[in-house]
């Protein structure tokens, strides 16, 4: 088995919201479940323990998606762990998993993983008597519910307060990810979508010379997350050095941040662009589902979010015409706890169950 990069000796206690609390049926009283979110770069599987209002991880563990054959592979090292730890098998046995793509004739299929989920093969290989998967934005809508203020930091600094309404959660990663929250007197409704397959819309005379690059080596179709996520920052930046004459030097997002911090200029621009770009995306959504709050979850912003002040983020964002004046009273929040999907995933297991038992 491969090295997983494993976080443990520490346990997250999440309290829950009154309106999605599971402590009123014996039902929803102490048990352990397996919860995974999987990406295109990281698989991070919690085992979690759910206690009338609280979700505790019990142990936590990231794994490199491109270190292993399989899901079914890295499922196989966390279980065989726990089995090692002591834990009875039973708590093993139901599992949650959050994964970006859908679900098509008993597969997962995401173009951004490395192999496809395959649920039958789950299922015999480790002995699973439940297996859910969810939309890994639908999960972190719902794990946002559950984290503390404290546990986020705001990218529009005047205003901090949110009204009352639906939230907008997007993450630009190995792609880009949106879905909606919703409020509902009986927990939480998610409406998961597939926002990074849109067609990309340039806002800018650059941008037009961008989209018309990428259309020269590849289809004529680019979805937005071709250009806002990780993969996009590094189309960002070898379109404008084909666009200025120059040779493409770097291949990663990172280096191209860090490129861009020490004053080149191309990344600079290329860093520039994705953030303007970002907060334009954000706008759309946010007008688009009526959101009150934006949460971005992670992914590659937290490396530029230092950028941020001096892009066009937040100018971009709010200029939707006669929209604007709403969206200037939209906080955005950027998330900064990594088990939000893997929370999210225990939190919709637990209310889907619920609400089997309250009909």
């Amino acid at each position: 088995m491969g090295d997983s990069a494993g976080i443990g000796g520490d346990v997250d206690v999440v309290a829950l919201r009154p309106h999605a609390s599971f402590a009123s049926s014996p039902a929803a009283s102490a048990s352990r479940f397996v919860a995974a979110d999987v990406g295109g770069t990281n698989a991070r599987i919690a085992l979690v323990e759910a206690d009338g209002e609280r979700i505790e991880i019990l142990d936590y563990r990231r794994y490199p998606c491109g270190q292993y054959p399989s899901l079914t592979t890295i499922l196989s090292d966390f279980v065989g762990r726990q089995l090692d730890a002591g834990q009875p098998r039973d708590a093993l046995e139901r599992m949650a998993i959050a994964s970006a793509g859908v679900v098509l004739d008993g597969e997962v299929i995401n173009s951004n993983l490395p192999w496809r989920i395959s649920l039958q093969e789950l299922r015999e290989t480790l002995g699973l008597r439940e297996l859910h998967v969810i939309n890994d934005f639908a999960a972190a809508a719902h794990g946002t519910q559950r984290l503390d203020q404290s546990e986020s930091r705001l990218l529009t600094p005047s205003l901090a307060v949110a009204e009352a309404g639906p939230a907008l959660v997007v993450g630009p990663g190995t792609g880009l990810g949106a879905a909606v929250c919703i409020p509902h007197p009986r927990g939480t409704v998610v409406l998961p979508t597939e926002a990074g397959m849109t067609a990309f819309a340039p806002g800018t005379e650059r941008e037009v010379e961008i989209l018309r690059w990428m259309q020269r080596h590849g289809s004529r179709h680019v979805s937005t997350e071709q250009l806002v996520s990780g993969p996009g920052l590094v189309n960002l930046y070898q379109a404008l050095c084909e666009l200025e004459c120059t040779r493409p030097l770097l291949r990663a997002p990172a280096a191209i941040s860090e490129a861009a911090r020490v004053g080149d200029p191309t990344s600079l621009e290329a860093v520039l662009t994705f953030c303007g770009l970002l907060g334009s995306v954000i706008g759309d959504l946010a007008v688009i589902s009526g959101a009150r709050v934006v949460h971005v979850a992670g992914g590659i912003v937290p490396q530029l979010v230092d950028f941020l002040p001096r892009s066009d983020f937040h100018a971009r964002l709010v200029d939707k015409g006669a929209m604007r004046a709403v969206l200037e009273r939209v906080p955005v929040r950027l998330i900064e706890n990594e088990r939000l999907g893997a929370l999210g995933a225990a939190s919709w297991y637990l209310q889907q169950r619920q609400d089997r038992l309250d009909p």
